[in-house]
């Protein structure tokens, strides 16, 4: 994805994807603003290790992933499992969404392994961020996906 089209292009599908994803499987809907996540933080990632060289974060509030997710499950509340599995499904449907636009734009298939989940903040090793994109919802929610590229100085080497 770092080579393939400019930067702004990119993020063009990645917010459309983010923006779909999240209002269809979680009835939330995000605008880009200002909001950073705050200090009740989840995040999850995966690195794309087929196509292009690069690997999406999703750092969101908390209380945004469960306010999804309760509205995804159709229940007034989630547990801590139910919260990491809607997590990675949310998160790899929206990858699945971003890797298809990508093969529409490229013609470059891409391939993931399935979302990892952390609590707290998580920074991939041996990437730099090239952009982020700053959302928030209608609750003060927000939440910061994350695009990584190889550091420059790591010689080619993953």
């Amino acid at each position: 994805m770092n080579t393939a089209m400019t930067k702004e292009e990119l993020a063009g599908i990645l917010d459309q994807a983010v923006q779909d994803v999240t209002e269809r499987t979680a009835g939330v809907r995000l605008q880009q603003g200002n909001q950073s996540p705050g200090e009740d933080l989840c995040t999850v990632q995966i690195t794309f290790d087929k196509g292009f060289r690069t690997s999406l974060t999703l750092c969101a509030d908390t209380e945004l992933l469960c306010r999804m997710a309760c509205n995804s499950f159709h229940e007034e509340s989630v547990s801590p499992e139910d919260l990491e599995e809607f997590s990675k499904e949310y998160f790899n449907v929206l990858c699945g969404r971003i890797a298809g636009a990508m093969y529409q734009a490229t013609k470059i298939p891409a391939h993931f392994d399935p979302p990892e989940f952390y609590h707290g903040r998580y920074e991939p090793e041996g990437r730099e961020v090239q952009f982020v994109l700053t959302y928030s919802d209608d609750c003060s929610g927000g939440a910061q996906l994350i695009h990584h590229v190889p550091r420059s100085n790591e010689g080619g080497a993953d």
